[in-house]
């Protein structure tokens, strides 16, 4: 099955609820964004709240979805970025949460916060999905 470039522009992925307390939540996001990204559907994650913390080096390698498996919540955000989606921190969330001006992982590229999110889920050519 492949993506339909005429009909769909792009899936856009709101992390709120995706906090690192709950690691039990935190794959899903990643899992659906890497599935999305491999049919070549361009794929944007935007994480804001507490999820902002997952950019920091060291957070999402540090946590697992369940103790029955090795593999980390970083590794399967890499997956969804080594598919082609792309990462964006909001820099409101990053304010809030303490984190302006830290370093934060290779796979973020940059910022986008609400106006970007909401222009994606007002574009009828975009779906959105929030965790």
């Amino acid at each position: 099955m492949g993506f339909e470039a005429n009909s769909l522009q792009g899936i856009a992925i709101l992390l709120w609820a995706s906090e690192p307390e709950a690691p039990h939540r935190l794959v899903t996001p990643f899992l659906h964004a890497a599935a999305a990204a491999a049919m070549d559907m361009p794929v944007e994650l935007y994480f804001t709240a507490r999820s902002v913390h997952l950019l920091v080096p060291g957070v999402a390698q540090g946590l697992k979805a369940s103790a029955l498996t090795e593999r980390t919540v970083y590794d399967a955000m890499r997956e969804a970025a080594s598919h082609g989606a792309v990462f964006y921190a909001c820099t409101e969330a990053l304010r809030a949460q303490g984190l302006s001006g830290q370093p934060l992982i290779a796979e973020c590229a940059g910022h986008g916060g609400a106006v970007q999110f909401m222009a994606r889920a007002a574009d009828p050519a975009w779906r959105t999905l929030v965790f």
